[in-house]
């Protein structure tokens, strides 16, 4: 099946709204299509605009509406591969890469050791490691002497010339200084084992994190990968949280990313049973009156309550009391994780649930429904205009303008309550609406340190090797990927991201992609273009500003003084221009 929705239907409910879809005629408007673009990808590059206006955009835009039918980017794919973790159930995962208090139960025989050869000696030396810090001794085996003289790459070709065995005695011999300084320099099966014995633990949260990016620079499913960045956000979760750092690679994966262009309530209902969000937030824990559970603290917790309100559903302002956050509390006790420490899934246990009647919203939900008290609340709150309003708002605060003009939000609304919650149809109702293609809004948001990232790196055509250094600057901006502590997610809106210190990171970051200083990053300065006006035009889709121009020739020998642009940059020259217009104000803005 092609969509989620009909034709037909889409066209109904646009005739119910009042909206006439303006995109629907074909156009060759560039700075209309830059602006698509511009809000609906990561980022143009350079031969984006031709692109789309040799398709025409209507037909681009039902393409990215309709993700399936893209054919996605066979080098996406390929760094993909490498990343084993992203395909692992959430068991496999915690078993595969134990977390400090797994490895400390094997070290002391309450459970076996791993049988794979590799990972057996990665948990071992993390074992050795334990028990030689609360000794208060060095843990370090004695470095092979090759390892200190001979140059990384040398050692590398040692390395990769060894039998299995011989790698990983070697490898497990390293300190991790001595590791990290073959990582930039190791291929891709020998980064890996590199970073096992640096610590298993941060395997799957560095595969995120490169997931994340190469993703956001590679996909040709540009809408559907800012729509689950924008969902992730929306129903966050935090990765350094005890047992979600094995159970949130799950939650991005089969939860957030297949039903981003899907019905609400599917989504609402799948994070309310995710692991991730049910440890997250704490309700695995949450039991009625008299319940007893092993090994949990008994009691109701009404953190996954006031949060599905206030953040996922109504918002701050939609209508609901304290007594309500109790009683939708009380609906979901019972709501737990099965085997936690194993990387458990959700089931419902009757026992611990508080099987009273309860009152939400005005609505009463008789006692004794078991799990069908939380199922009904979904329902409740999925179709609740207070609902349709706070999400319509949040979409638009991303695409459209840190302050979406009301009656937009009213037809995102209307759009939602008719198509019984519909994102598609919701997403295209605001695609179409004349405030989303308002030369206004053109340029108006302050993009989030990953759209920074990922539209630099897009522009200047740059390639992602490993995104270590780019994860690093990421968390410097003060956007550490999948390490939002507070439920809220990162913003939305563009002008929460303005601070003097993320100003200095996003300066910093362009002078490093461009210079070529960033590991793991690589940019040909070749295929840069070599007069000023055309690397504007690349990088900015446009000129550069009065000041802009300054201090690009400012930065010249000579260059302030004739007051003219270059038309033939050699390469250091078109690199320093790079990173002055990636740094400039226009850049910055989408």
């Amino acid at each position: 099946m092609r969509s989620l929705w009909k034709p037909i239907n889409l066209r109904l409910v646009w005739v119910l709204i009042g909206l006439t879809p303006v995109f629907a005629a074909k156009t060759s408007d560039e700075p209309q299509i830059l602006h698509a673009l511009n809000r609906l990808t990561w980022g143009p590059r350079p031969r984006d605009v031709d692109a789309v206006s040799k398709v025409g955009l209507s037909h681009w835009i039902d393409q990215q509406l309709h993700p399936e039918t893209i054919t996605e980017n066979p080098t996406l794919l390929e760094k993909l591969a490498t990343l084993d973790t992203l395909n692992l159930s959430q068991t496999e995962l915690a078993a595969r890469y134990p977390s400090p208090q797994a490895i400390r139960a094997m070290a002391e025989g309450r459970t076996p050791w791993p049988t794979d050869l590799q990972t057996r000696a990665v948990v071992q030396r993390m074992a050795e490691r334990q028990k030689a810090k609360k000794a208060g001794k060095d843990s370090n085996i004695t470095v092979p002497r090759r390892a200190l003289t001979e140059k990384p790459e040398e050692f590398v070709a040692t390395l990769e010339a060894m039998t299995t065995e011989e790698r990983i005695a070697t490898l497990q011999g390293l300190t991790e200084g001595a590791l990290r300084r073959l990582y930039p320099v190791a291929s891709p099966g020998l980064r890996r084992r590199i970073q096992m014995f640096n610590g298993p633990k941060q395997v799957v949260s560095q595969d995120l994190v490169q997931a994340r990016l190469v993703r956001a620079v590679y996909s040709n499913r540009q809408l559907e990968d800012v729509l689950a960045d924008f969902w992730f956000n929306h129903f966050n979760v935090y990765l350094d949280k005890g047992a979600d750092r094995f159970l949130v690679t799950a939650y991005e994966r089969d939860v957030i990313r297949p039903r981003v262009l899907g019905k609400f309530h599917d989504l609402l209902l799948a994070t309310a049973q995710s692991p991730a969000m049910l440890f997250y937030l704490d309700n695995w824990q949450s039991t009625g009156p008299g319940a007893k559970p092993k090994g949990k603290r008994a009691g109701l917790n009404e953190n996954y309550g006031r949060e599905l309100m206030e953040l996922h559903t109504l918002g701050v302002d939609g209508g609901y009391t304290q007594q309500d956050v109790t009683e939708v509390a009380r609906c979901f006790t019972g709501w737990t994780i099965r085997d936690v420490k194993s990387g458990g899934e959700f089931f419902f246990n009757p026992r611990t649930h508080d099987i009273g009647e309860k009152h939400v919203l005005g609505f009463t939900i008789a006692g004794g429904g078991g799990m069908q008290d939380g199922l009904k609340v979904l329902d409740i709150l999925a179709r609740q205009p207070s609902t349709a309003r706070f999400i319509s708002r949040k979409l638009a605060e991303r695409f459209v303008a840190d302050d979406p003009p009301a009656a937009l939000l009213d037809r995102m609304a209307k759009a939602f309550l008719v198509s019984d919650g519909d994102l598609r149809v919701v997403m295209t109702t605001m695609i179409a609406a004349p405030e989303f293609r308002d030369p206004a809004n053109f340029r108006t948001r302050v993009k989030s340190p990953l759209e920074l990232v990922a539209s630099a790196i897009r522009a200047t055509g740059a390639d992602i090797d490993y995104a270590l250094s780019l994860a690093t600057t990421l968390t410097q901006m003060g956007e550490p990927l999948y390490r939002k502590v507070e439920p809220t997610g990162y913003p939305n809106r563009g002008v929460e991201w303005m601070n003097s210190a993320s100003l200095v990171a996003r300066m910093n970051f362009a002078g490093a992609l461009t210079s070529g200083s960033l590991a793991g990053v690589t940019l040909d300065a070749k295929s840069l273009p070599d007069t000023d006006n055309e690397l504007a035009r690349a990088l900015l889709g446009g000129p550069a500003s009065a000041a802009t121009r300054a201090a690009i020739l400012s930065s010249r020998p000579g260059g302030a003084d004739d007051g003219t642009l270059t038309d033939n940059l050699d390469a250091g020259a078109a690199r320093r221009a790079a990173g002055i217009l990636i740094g400039s104000p226009e850049f910055q803005r989408k």
